[in-house]
């Protein structure tokens, strides 16, 4: 199953329909507009796409849109606390845009040491990708690449107020589930994964 998110909504691509979701059967890819006309106008938050062929159906969805790949991080110290920054009022993880000929991991590294200050950072391994639209004149897909990162040096980090960055902070695990109450979908999903939460 394949996940993107729009706003707080939720849609899903798979091979069967699912009960907790407005379905629709795969026919044409006119329905994905259709799909997120009905997420941003409609009471549905949850919209599930289905085909026995969904491979092929998520493959014709991201080359309909326009695709933006971004690539971000996990961030831990030595003292098991986590890397959160704060951001047009919601908490987040720092990530951004890959630059042309940059790898994922490279994009990942130095996004984390601008967007936060510290450095070296140690990337530990790939975690998962994460997907969400956002209208800017046109639908787009952000694909944001997301590793685990140890950092191992004691210099507080700084927020890069430039990016609209208010605060970094580092926080412990028992600490993280009330900042999910204020992040983003796919923030969440990502945290719950790695953490357990």
């Amino acid at each position: 199953m394949y996940k993107v998110f729009f706003n707080e909504s939720l849609l899903t691509f798979d091979q069967e329909s699912k009960p907790d979701a407005k379905n629709i059967l795969f026919h044409h890819e006119s329905q994905f507009d259709e799909a997120f006309h009905t997420l941003a106008n409609t009471g549905v938050t949850h919209l599930n796409i289905f085909s026995d062929n969904i491979v092929q159906v998520w493959s014709l969805f991201i080359n309909h849109f326009k695709l933006i790949q971004a690539a971000g991080g996990i961030v831990r110290n030595p003292n098991d606390e986590y890397l959160f920054i704060y951001r047009l009022g919601k908490w987040d993880l720092p990530k951004g845009k890959m630059e042309e000929g940059e790898t994922k991991e490279e994009s990942a590294i130095r996004e984390i040491e601008e967007e936060c200050s510290i450095t070296p950072l140690q990337l530990e391994r790939f975690l998962m990708s994460t997907y969400h639209i956002y209208f800017q004149k046109e639908y787009i897909i952000k694909e944001t690449y997301w590793f685990e990162v140890t950092y191992n040096g004691t210099d507080t980090p700084q927020p890069q107020t430039e990016e609209g960055i208010e605060e970094v902070v580092w926080k412990k695990q028992e600490e993280i589930a009330e900042l999910m109450n204020n992040s983003y979908p796919n923030i969440r999903l990502l945290v719950n994964n790695y953490l357990d939460l």
